[in-house]
């Protein structure tokens, strides 16, 4: 058996990729998302009773639990093809899934790319590391299970939502380093969607559709912003993001130096010979970047001297 279980938008089931109803009623459902968002650990029953059924009288909540447990075994087996190894494990007190099991969830891929690259800057994923977050923000088809508001269920929503915000972050920061604007912008419209008035990305979106040659794109962006941020939040745009504003306003915006450290260090080294020689293409990249910022700083000490001189004039 092959079986595939969507959690993102609303709960769907595949075997072989084709559509189950064997869990179309909601409460079996609801238990199988439950130990699939938390397949990590075995349940007590009497902690998912609470957790799922607790406006129930325990009498009523324990009947609703071992139907449910029936119906959902039940339907596994209907779908497992002799495979020995159960989905379902349970007995008088626990109940889990388990992990050997030949299951596929959506949920658990998108988490697995995320967890690759969580200590990764955006700007400094590797090719492999970036194709991974872009197969992962495609498995996002909608917030977790829409249309439930069960209090376990919002707070998964809200953090599944949080990692997919990270993720088109440095999918955007990758597209900016790499060239690739348009799908950079694309990649900020997405998480726009989510959350309109994310300032980071309305940022971000203001560097790309510059760097795209689209100026006018990039003011309009800031203004988008202001209006979110006012809207939503009652507050204005931060001193970073007006910032920004004023050096697109003037057409003096400038990205950071595309650096490959990764592809200059390629490849790994296998011996002590290759190891140094790697450090000192490093130590040369590291030199060539702190150049590139001391021009800066030349650059801003001589536009603030001639604004000084102009004033005392």
């Amino acid at each position: 058996m092959r079986l595939r279980v969507n959690l993102f938008r609303r709960f769907q089931a595949f075997n072989d990729q084709l559509p189950l109803d064997c869990f179309d009623p909601i409460r079996v459902q609801e238990l199988f998302s439950y130990l699939l968002l938390h397949r990590q650990r075995p349940h007590r029953r009497e902690a998912l009773i609470e957790i799922l059924w607790g406006e129930n009288s325990p009498k009523q909540a324990k009947k609703y639990l071992r139907q449910l447990i029936w119906q959902l075994r039940t339907g596994l087996q209907e779908q497992s093809c002799g495979d020995e190894i159960e989905i379902l494990a349970a007995d008088e007190e626990w109940i889990s899934l388990n992990d050997r099991s030949d299951l596929l969830l959506d949920v658990e891929e998108f988490e697995r790319a995320y967890a690759l690259t969580r200590d990764v800057d955006g700007a400094a994923l590797s090719s492999p590391q970036a194709e991974a977050l872009q197969q992962a923000v495609k498995l996002y088809a909608g917030d977790l299970l829409e249309g439930w508001y069960q209090d376990w269920c919002l707070f998964e929503r809200e953090r599944l939502q949080n990692i997919y915000l990270l993720m088109l972050d440095k999918l955007m920061a990758y597209c900016e380093t790499q060239s690739l604007f348009e799908t950079g912008i694309q990649y900020g419209v997405r998480a726009l969607r989510c959350d309109r008035a994310r300032e980071i990305t309305y940022r971000r979106l203001m560097r790309l559709c510059y760097l795209a040659g689209d100026r006018t794109g990039a003011l309009r962006y800031y203004s988008r912003c202001e209006e979110a941020l006012r809207t939503e939040l009652e507050v204005e745009p931060t001193a970073q993001t007006h910032a920004l504003w004023r050096e697109i306003c003037a057409d003096r915006f400038s990205p950071a130096p595309r650096i490959e450290i990764e592809d200059r260090l390629q490849p790994q080294p296998d011996n002590l010979a290759a190891l140094l020689d790697s450090c000192r293409t490093l130590n040369q990249v590291l030199a060539e970047a702190r150049e590139y910022n001391q021009q800066h700083i030349r650059l801003l000490t001589s536009h603030l001297s001639d604004q000084d001189a102009n004033a005392g004039g």
